[in-house]
């Protein structure tokens, strides 16, 4: 941890939700950090309990509305539920509180308008907890941009081809949107974050024979970024033909350099497989040669830690919102929105032409 952060880590969290992705990634994310997690609660109070049990947190409450009774002046909240049960705690919360959103922001564009209203009539340091943009793996691409080592970035690529497990989040099976909403928003947000926003999105959702409860489970997404720069993403989470072709990289290219980093906490999933970076730099007169480069832990759940830390930075008075503050992360839903709407009108019918 940065020595300017040593401060805004002792201010307590309050979790709300003890879910899955609380006890896989947020927690196991906050004592990496040395965060300090004081409360936490749940629809299943047992939940809790084995939670925090499990990650050593003093308070078990039996409701949201117990732990906000008496929450300290300078507590940070986590809320970690299913999008339709955003709204109603975020108008809970005491005016001022600094708080992390899981994402999405809510499940379409209406409910992140509403999210953001609540969030800035209760003044609230409120930001969304899309974490692949602090993995750490992207935090070196981002230096290597900032020191001018990859030149001007023209492609950005996300190719994910893997087999996912989707019966493990109930909630999906009764979701009319699934795979852009709940994972490829991950890889747009990337987009974003990297290149600003896109002056369109084109894209097609899929569902599949195997997986037909489904809303989708495959998605080609086009961020338009004009004629110079490209911006793909690609996924499919179907490829149930065993591990030895399933893959998932973020190819980066620049005017005089280019990463691809192989990302496996996607394949063989849950247990994954280690991730890869490899980078070249071009130099006048010489062949391009490949490097591998060793980088100290991944998107789950190291980059955790960094959503969570723009919010306690803030909350500290350190910076003035976070970087992942609703007021940007609007932005990505509605790069989002447009992919739906996108899939919705589809593209030039042929009896048009012939």
């Amino acid at each position: 941890m940065h020595e300017r952060d040593i401060a805004s880590a002792q201010l307590p969290i309050y979790i709300i939700g003890a879910g899955g992705i609380v006890n896989a990634a947020h927690l196991p994310a906050y004592m990496l950090a040395g965060f300090h997690v004081q409360g936490i609660c749940d629809l299943d109070p047992e939940k809790a309990k084995t939670t925090a049990e499990r990650f050593g947190i003093k308070q078990v409450f039996a409701s949201p509305e117990e732990l906000l009774k008496d929450l300290p002046a300078n507590a940070v909240i986590d809320i970690a539920v299913p999008g339709p049960a955003l709204i109603p705690l975020l108008e809970q919360l005491p005016d001022g509180a600094p708080v992390l959103l899981q994402k999405p922001m809510g499940e379409d564009m209406d409910a992140a308008k509403k999210i953001l209203a609540i969030c800035k009539r209760k003044n609230l340091k409120a930001a969304v907890n899309f974490q692949l943009r602090y993995a750490p793996f992207i935090l070196e691409v981002k230096r290597m941009m900032n020191e001018g080592l990859l030149g001007e970035i023209n492609d950005i690529e996300v190719n994910v081809n893997v087999y996912t497990p989707w019966h493990l989040w109930d909630f999906l099976m009764a979701s009319p949107r699934v795979e852009i909403l709940y994972h490829s928003i991950h890889y747009i947000d990337l987009v974003r974050h990297i290149l600003g926003n896109p002056k369109s999105v084109y894209a097609k959702s899929t569902k599949h024979p195997s997986m037909p409860a489904l809303a989708s489970v495959r998605s080609n997404i086009i961020m338009d970024y004009g004629d110079m720069i490209r911006a793909n993403i690609l996924t499919n989470h179907c490829h149930n033909y065993g591990t030895p072709k399933q893959q998932s990289y973020i190819k980066f290219e620049g005017t005089k350099g280019a990463v691809i980093i192989n990302f496996g906490a996607l394949i063989n999933y849950p247990r994954g497989e280690a991730d890869s970076f490899e980078y070249v730099f071009l130099e006048e007169g010489k062949e391009p040669q490949w490097q591998e480069k060793k980088i100290e832990g991944s998107w789950f759940p190291h980059a955790f830690i960094g959503t969570m830390e723009q919010v306690m930075l803030a909350a500290a008075g350190k910076i003035e919102k976070p970087d992942n503050a609703v007021e940007d992360c609007l932005y990505t839903m509605a790069c989002t929105e447009a992919a739906y709407m996108s899939c919705q009108q589809g593209g030039i019918q042929l009896n048009q032409l012939v």
